[in-house]
């Protein structure tokens, strides 16, 4: 009788391994959802902008934010990531990729060689958006400057050197629903709400996480720890924020704040992308930001005060 129960346990042990194992499987886009179009290169750029491709994979210590070789070190509570080069050179960069590897990578979070990405970059949030726009971002990425270089590998301890394990993750965390405009607010809300939770992926570091890297969805851009150990990331709820729209507006665009501060740390590469939008586009962003419910966040620690 035990040796049955036992090799029962072993059976659903084996089962339940390999179901996880084809759940937690990375996942692509069809090459037959990518129809022959040409790329509109204006959009392109808009998207770059938004979505903030220099504020990491520009090679740091220069001038050029179209000059993505990578090599930014991002430190974090599960080890270190160097973001990788994503210029269109054809050895280091991303100069071979197809179309579908792309956008497999930017919207599934699927690196070309079928392993998962990790969710360092962004696509939790860059999956919401319209297909059409990230192969617009794919067709201007390939019009910037090849760049050489490769950056180090991630330093990242076990278990999180696990690659797979990312599979389980997404199974928790990642929601591909693409963004659908609310028809009881204005185009200009929809375009604000589309770009923020989007491509500009601004709760990625405006709201707390849990033990496993996860967002807390309860308390969405109520602000947090900096994700790479920097500091106090604010509150842009309405809790935390009494900014006006055009407050929030110029800020985007200069960097300033009503106060007369300027935005430091990594807020300051995200001014140099959002200061390239059109006024159009902060502005939206300003609208959607502003509508935002007040959000209690976690308890700043008083050394932060």
């Amino acid at each position: 009788m035990i040796r049955r129960v036992g090799l029962a346990v072993i059976a659903i042990a084996v089962v339940a391994g390999i179901a996880l194992w084809f759940l937690t499987a990375p996942a692509t886009i069809a090459a037959s959802a990518l129809p022959s179009r040409p790329a509109n290169l204006a959009n392109g750029k808009t998207v770059f902008d938004a979505a903030g491709c220099a504020s990491c994979h520009a090679t740091p210590n220069q001038d050029d934010r179209t000059r993505l070789g990578g090599g930014l070190a991002m430190p974090s509570p599960f080890g270190t990531f160097h973001v990788p080069n994503i210029s269109p050179d054809p050895t280091d960069g991303i100069g071979k990729w197809s179309e579908v590897e792309f956008v497999s990578a930017v919207m599934k979070g699927t690196s070309p060689d079928g392993a998962h990405l990790y969710p360092a970059f962004p696509y939790p949030s860059y999956a919401h958006a319209r297909l059409d726009d990230v192969r617009d971002l794919f067709g201007y990425v390939k019009t910037l400057p090849a760049v050489a270089g490769q950056a180090q590998p991630h330093e990242l301890p076990f278990p999180f050197s696990l690659r797979r394990a990312v599979g389980l993750w997404k199974l928790l965390f990642f929601d591909e629903t693409t963004f659908t405009p609310d028809p009881a607010q204005s185009a200009q809300w929809n375009r604000g709400a589309y770009l923020v939770n989007g491509f500009g992926h601004c709760a990625e570091c405006h709201s707390p996480r849990n033990f496993l890297g996860g967002i807390v969805t309860s308390q969405r851009f109520a602000g947090g720890p900096d994700p790479e150990g920097k500091g106090w990331v604010p509150n842009i709820t309405q809790k935390g924020l009494d900014w006006s729209e055009s407050d929030i507006a110029y800020f985007l665009e200069s960097g300033l704040t009503p106060e007369g501060d300027s935005a430091g740390g990594s807020m300051a590469r995200v001014i140099r992308n959002t200061s390239q939008l059109s006024a159009e586009d902060r502005a939206a962003i300003a609208v959607y930001v502003k509508s935002l419910p007040p959000v209690d966040g976690p308890p700043r620690p008083s050394s932060n005060n």
